[in-house]
């Protein structure tokens, strides 16, 4: 058992949301975009705890909060919330920390004061038994 399979771990990664990623008018980029950074947080989570990628089991509550634009940079954060024999509970938040400002210029961008909020879940992972 690793050091960090404890109710309270956390992993987090921070990403910058190219162009080509946007989906929908206005540089909008579809919401599965945070649903696939969060399966990317939950693998390391469980390497680092388990030793082994897991698997993705399913989301028991998804709440799409803002939007994400591309050009923003937006970090993820998986918390282990619940330890079971192979399943692990896992609570996940999106937030943008930078956002794009085309008004002040084409490449300008800003580092928000608060972080913005725009997606949060909870989810399942399984991971084999230990010396399975």
């Amino acid at each position: 058992m690793s050091a960090a399979l404890v109710e309270g771990f956390s992993v987090t990664h921070s990403r910058y949301v190219p162009y080509a990623h946007a989906h929908y008018g206005g540089n909008l980029v579809d919401g599965a975009y945070s649903l696939g950074l969060f399966g990317d947080v939950a693998t390391e989570l469980c390497i680092r705890t388990d030793g082994d990628e897991g698997l993705f089991a399913g989301y028991s509550g998804v709440e799409f909060l803002a939007p994400l634009h591309a050009g923003d940079v937006v970090e993820v954060t998986a918390t282990l919330t619940r330890i079971g024999n192979r399943s692990r509970s896992v609570a996940f938040e999106a937030r943008v920390t930078c956002r794009a400002n085309p008004d002040r210029g084409p490449s300008s961008a800003d580092v928000l004061a608060e972080p913005l909020v725009i997606t949060r879940a909870t989810g399942t992972v399984v991971v084999p038994l230990p010396g399975g």
